[in-house]
């Protein structure tokens, strides 16, 4: 419940951030102004998954603690009768010492604090318990009709318009919609100022859900249908993402490096070096 609250907490304050931004960013151009909304929901969509991960993570942290309580009580218990045991032989020990010289001190030997348990009364070991494997949970896909936005073509404030309306609906993790909502305004301005961003929020919308193979793609369709828009180089890394999700390493190995020595200077660059690295380490 603590983590839930401290998440939402982190949201919040993400999103008055970004408000803020655009608020003090409202006199520049309205082009300039969707790629710093871009920039906010692309750092929202890390954190988001970022928490995820934790939350699968403490998930599982969890199961293994309930796994080491189970196996606790059950060596307390053992201890319990063990206890119980020894203290009813000294009882009847005791006894027999009393009774007469039939019972003598070798027949059953006192218990003293330095000597060691018969066999019978040895603690067993717990057997090592295995953590549980706890499943990820797949991103929900909310299954809603989100019918083509009605726009004419020609119309750069339609154009517009129609854009920031799919926009809206992927920064409020409504992706199936947004996925429609971007098929349509692709389908009605082919050649459009934003064409080229909206075919990247089109794969990222199916990239975020996991569904790997339409993201491909779609991500395809920036690389080679937008070759000089400054989408391409995060379409590749998506792509070599993508490709090391489903294991194909040298396809990664060689997306990634094509990426970095086509746009070395980039943001994306930096990442496939980071996950070049870390496929090195992991052998791949």
């Amino acid at each position: 419940m603590q983590m839930k609250a401290t998440v939402g907490l982190a949201v919040s304050l993400l999103l008055c951030s970004s408000a803020q931004v655009l608020a003090a960013d409202a006199v520049l151009p309205m082009e300039q102004r969707v790629q710093v909304l871009e920039r906010k929901v692309k750092a929202m969509s890390s954190l988001i998954l970022r928490l995820d991960a934790l939350q699968r993570e403490v998930q599982q942290l969890r199961g293994e603690v309930e796994l080491q309580n189970h196996a606790m009580d059950a060596l307390k218990k053992r201890q319990r009768d063990l206890y119980l045991d020894v203290d009813q032989r000294l009882s009847r020990v005791a006894a027999g010492q009393q009774a007469g010289p039939a019972a003598t001190p070798e027949a059953a030997p006192v218990m003293t604090p330095g000597s060691v348990a018969p066999a019978s009364a040895q603690v067993p070991r717990p057997a090592p318990v295995a953590p549980t494997q706890t499943a990820a949970p797949s991103v929900p896909v909310t299954v809603a009709s989100a019918a083509a936005p009605q726009v004419g073509t020609g119309d750069p404030a339609k154009e517009e318009s129609a854009y920031q309306a799919a926009f809206e609906l992927l920064m409020q993790r409504r992706y199936a919609e947004a996925h429609a909502s971007f098929t349509g305004f692709l389908a009605a301005y082919l050649s459009g100022r934003f064409t080229d961003n909206a075919q990247y929020w089109l794969a990222e919308a199916s990239y975020v859900t996991r569904n790997f193979d339409v993201a491909l793609v779609d991500f395809a369709k920036v690389i080679e249908n937008h070759p000089q828009s400054p989408k391409v180089p995060d379409a590749l890394l998506k792509t070599g993402f993508i490709q090391y999700e489903l294991k194909q390493w040298p396809e990664a190995r060689a997306t990634l490096e094509g990426l970095i020595g086509k746009h070395p200077s980039s943001t994306a660059s930096r990442l496939a070096k980071r996950r070049l690295q870390r496929m090195q380490s992991e052998g791949h």
